[in-house]
C-alpha cells in the first residue's frame, strides 16, 4: 500500500522560507515522479510542482517560479518542497503525490494515484 506522508508546514511571515517534506513507501519510488500541490480555502487543488523519476527535469506553476524548488533523494524515498520568499496568498495545504504511470511526472491532478494527508502553511501578512 502506498502511503505518502507530509511534514513541516506551519506559520510564517511573508518573505519566510519554508521546507516541505515528503515520506514515500509502498512503491518503487526511484520508477515515479513525483509532485506537490497545493489547495487553499474556497480554491479548486492546484499544480504546483513536479519532479520526474531521476531529479533531471522539474516542472513549476508560473506563480512560484523562482521562489519554490522541488528536490528528491531516491535513497531515502523523500521529495522536497523549498518554499522562499513567501507571499499571503501561499498560505494553503499543501499535497504530495506520486505519478500513476512510471517514467514521468504530470502537471495535472489526474496524473496523480496516490496522495498524502497535506500540511498547512500559513502566511501572515
Amino acid at each position: 500500500q502506498v502511503q505518502l506522508v507530509e511534514s513541516g508546514g506551519g506559520l510564517v511571515q511573508a518573505g519566510g522560507s519554508l521546507r516541505l517534506s515528503c515520506a514515500a513507501s509502498g512503491r518503487t519510488f526511484s520508477r515515479y515522479g513525483m509532485g506537490w500541490f497545493r489547495q487553499a480555502p474556497g480554491k479548486e487543488r492546484e499544480f504546483v510542482a513536479a519532479i520526474n523519476w531521476s531529479g533531471g527535469r522539474t516542472d513549476y506553476a508560473d506563480s512560484v517560479k523562482g521562489r519554490f524548488t522541488i528536490s528528491r533523494d531516491n535513497a531515502k524515498n523523500m521529495v522536497y518542497l523549498q518554499i522562499n520568499s513567501l507571499k499571503p496568498e501561499d498560505t494553503a495545504v499543501y499535497y504530495c503525490a506520486t505519478d500513476r504511470s512510471t517514467w514521468r511526472s504530470g502537471v495535472t491532478r489526474r496524473d496523480y494515484d496516490y496522495w498524502g494527508q497535506g500540511t498547512q502553511v500559513t502566511v501572515s501578512a
